[in-house]
């Protein structure tokens, strides 16, 4: 009993301490302020001007120092909430080049696509885009939007704004899928010649290579000399692909294992991992 009596008393006086403490300060700092007047002051009115703005200085500053952190606070939380918004308008800037970029190839490929229309003046033509490719036969063959209802019949040839790309395999009544000249099971050789310098020479496509992009065309026969770069193309025979449709340049020239015949390395001139439009060609009817 008597420990809680001391206690409480030992805390009143305390709160009293303190009590006297924040009205001195008061008083001091109303008696400072009335100070203020412009004369001259007393020894004991110096005192207590001082002392009020002692006590001013020592209040003021750890709330000053609190709003100040209080404003730092506020200011960087503005500056990471604009920093967030500047991130995202980034991402969207980022992702809207990125479609622009491909609309503008997009637009570049459709535009090469029907400059062909005033080079195949004697072709039936039919602008196609490609629809499904299977990644398991990348090389092999491409669906397109175009079928029998459209006109297009099997073993049409397909072309880009580029070169030969291949010619139609199977056809339903609105899609159909092209067998594409990378196919490395490719059945059929196809007929192509070189121009060298002032004339033709003559040759067989045997393989292609999808690490180089390139063709070996076998069976030149013709001893004549053929520049690095020449332009390969169709020869028309066979009947299924019209003369002069661009296969692509030739970069290396050898002879077979017997020395009998050049083989020539050819660089395709499609790059068949960016195939998207096509073109189907058929002869026009005489």
């Amino acid at each position: 009993m008597g420990d809680t009596m001391y206690r409480k008393k030992e805390f009143d006086k305390r709160y009293l301490i303190i009590i006297a403490v924040i009205v001195l300060a008061i008083v001091l700092v109303v008696l400072s302020v009335a100070l203020k007047r412009d004369r001259n002051l007393s020894f004991p009115e110096k005192m207590i001007k001082d002392s009020g703005t002692f006590i001013i200085n020592v209040v003021s500053t750890p709330v000053n120092f609190v709003k100040d952190i209080i404003r730092e606070g506020r200011e960087k939380n503005d500056i990471y909430e604009k920093y967030k918004d500047l991130k995202e308008k980034e991402k969207s800037m980022d992702k809207t080049t990125a479609e622009n970029d491909n609309l503008r190839n997009e637009v570049d490929e459709l535009k090469k696509n029907l400059e062909l229309e005033t080079i195949l003046s004697d072709q039936f033509y039919k602008h196609a885009t490609i629809v499904n490719r299977n990644i398991d036969y990348w090389y092999d063959e491409v669906t397109i939007d175009k079928g029998k209802k459209n006109g297009i019949e099997k073993d049409m040839a397909v072309v880009n704004s580029y070169g030969l790309v291949g010619k139609v395999s199977s056809v339903s009544n609105y899609y159909s899928t092209v067998k594409l000249l990378s196919n490395d099971n490719m059945s059929d050789k196809i007929s192509v010649k070189i121009k060298a310098n002032d004339t033709y020479v003559y040759g067989l496509i045997s393989k292609y290579s999808s690490k180089s992009n390139t063709y070996t065309v076998e069976g030149i026969s013709e001893n004549i000399d053929i520049p690095k770069g020449s332009d390969v193309v169709t020869t028309g025979m066979g009947g299924t692909f019209p003369s002069g449709l661009l296969i692509g340049h030739v970069t290396k020239v050898t002879t077979d294992n017997f020395d009998l015949s050049k083989v020539a390395l050819v660089k395709s001139s499609v790059d068949f991992d960016k195939v998207d439009y096509v073109t189907i060609l058929k002869r026009k009817s005489k």
